[in-house]
């Protein structure tokens, strides 16, 4: 479990509309996001909870790698691409958990290759949502109400 003195807190609010579909609010000026579970749970009419971890995961990769190249005066403004594919598996107790994901980055033509070689062994350290994944994060749970 990661240690350290804290540096900032966000907040969202999370408001079930129907069944298993959610609004998400971000605050700011964002705009709200729905999310859904697949069928036969919802409705699919929105990503459910593991794309959102596999798309933070692939973006925040994918912004680390952007980051040190630029470091090292191969700056991008377009072209770098992220594939993600998340595994779900079965636990023995027949729970549902995310099991394995791989990030895939294609990175466009012209990028220098001392660059690349640079930020390998790096760039994945700096990623905050996959590196804390990685360690484990302490998650608290309230339940309030009736």
């Amino acid at each position: 479990m990661p240690e350290g003195t804290p540096v900032s807190e966000l907040e969202l609010h999370i408001a079930q509309e129907e069944a298993y579909r959610f609004q998400v609010r971000f605050g700011k000026d964002y705009a709200p996001l729905v999310v859904d579970e697949p069928p036969p749970l919802g409705r699919d009419s929105g990503p459910d909870p593991a794309r959102l971890l596999a798309a933070a995961m692939g973006n925040c990769l994918a912004a680390s790698l952007v980051f040190c190249l630029g470091k090292r005066g191969a700056k991008l403004t377009h072209g770098l691409e992220a594939q993600v594919s998340l595994q779900t598996v079965r636990t023995p107790e027949r729970r549902l958990r995310v099991g394995k994901v791989k990030v895939t980055l294609r990175v466009p033509e012209g990028v220098p290759q001392e660059a690349l070689d640079a930020c390998r062994d790096t760039f994945e350290d700096f990623c905050t949502v996959t590196a804390s994944v990685r360690q484990g994060i302490d998650v608290e749970v309230a339940i309030e109400g009736a």
